[in-house]
């Protein structure tokens, strides 16, 4: 596994994520969010949990691992993370 990229992961959630998920906010189900406190209640709070729902999608969420590599994925998976970290400071 390489060192994943945030910039790159930034870029990635801007031009794939940012449509439902601006700011760490869910347009389609609300309290599912990108927050750190979401991301622990639903078992989404590790590297390898965001990498599995980004590359096989779930319910409404489409897979991406198609259309992005895997070092694609851990990078926006890290992204997600330090943005959380940080309560979605920027405009991520």
């Amino acid at each position: 596994m390489a060192t994943p990229d945030l910039a790159v992961g930034s870029q990635i959630f801007k031009s794939n994520c940012m449509g439902c998920h601006m700011g760490g906010r869910n347009s389609i189900i609300a309290a599912k969010t990108l927050k750190l406190d979401a991301l622990h209640e639903y078992l989404l709070d590790t590297p390898e949990a965001i990498i599995s729902q980004v590359t096989n999608g779930k319910n409404a969420m489409p897979a991406f691992g198609r259309r992005l590599n895997s070092e694609q994925i851990e990078s926006v998976a890290a992204y997600v993370l330090d943005q959380a970290e940080k309560d979605w400071p920027r405009n991520g």
